[in-house]
């Protein structure tokens, strides 16, 4: 059953309200918005502590044996893995207050430093927000669009402008002409 709203087709494809409500900004709001899994929870890869045993860590920044496929190129060189993820639980981000947030939660990371973006991303703004303006809302993570490890998007290819309607207009009429007048 699709939910109340104020205008929008009978049947969306590729929108999934069936997610978990977002944590902060439901409370926040009294809304219950919702998001899909955060990328990086392929079973395969997590939970982190599948893998990382809790307890001893080096915080050096150094060339990693596994994960070498992450290039971190994100704020200052001093910058390393232990800046978000939690040393004790893998599992879990770290905030620089030392409170953890689920990965779910990760867009409260990200707001940490990123402070102007976070408003405007809570607010719609930036981002992508999926639903209706009187109905179910779901939101991205900053993570679904941007690696939280190189965060900086690609380029993209320009494209030429759209064709104005007034030329389609005098184009379409222009054929309907010559097309009486042959016959």
């Amino acid at each position: 059953m699709m939910p109340d709203r104020a205008y929008g087709p009978e049947d969306v494809t590729g929108v999934d309200f069936d997610f978990e409500p977002l944590p902060g900004l439901s409370e926040a709001s009294g809304k219950a918005y919702t998001l899909p899994p955060p990328p990086f929870s392929d079973p395969d890869i997590f939970p982190c502590s599948s893998c990382h045993e809790q307890g001893e860590y080096d915080a050096t920044r150094r060339e990693l044996e596994f994960h070498d496929e992450i290039q971190l190129n994100h704020g200052p060189r001093d910058r390393w893995c232990f800046d978000c993820h939690n040393p004790e639980n893998r599992d879990v981000l770290r905030l620089s207050s030392g409170r953890t947030v689920s990965f779910d939660e990760s867009y409260e990371l990200c707001g940490q430093c990123h402070g102007t973006i976070y408003r405007d991303w809570k607010r719609g703004i930036h981002g992508r927000r999926r639903g209706y303006w009187n109905g179910a809302k779901s939101y991205l993570l900053c993570a679904h669009c941007h690696n939280p490890h190189s965060p900086r998007p690609a380029p993209i290819k320009p494209l030429p402008p759209p064709i104005h309607p007034s030329y389609l207009a005098s184009d379409l009429h222009s054929s309907e002409e010559g097309s009486a007048s042959d016959e």
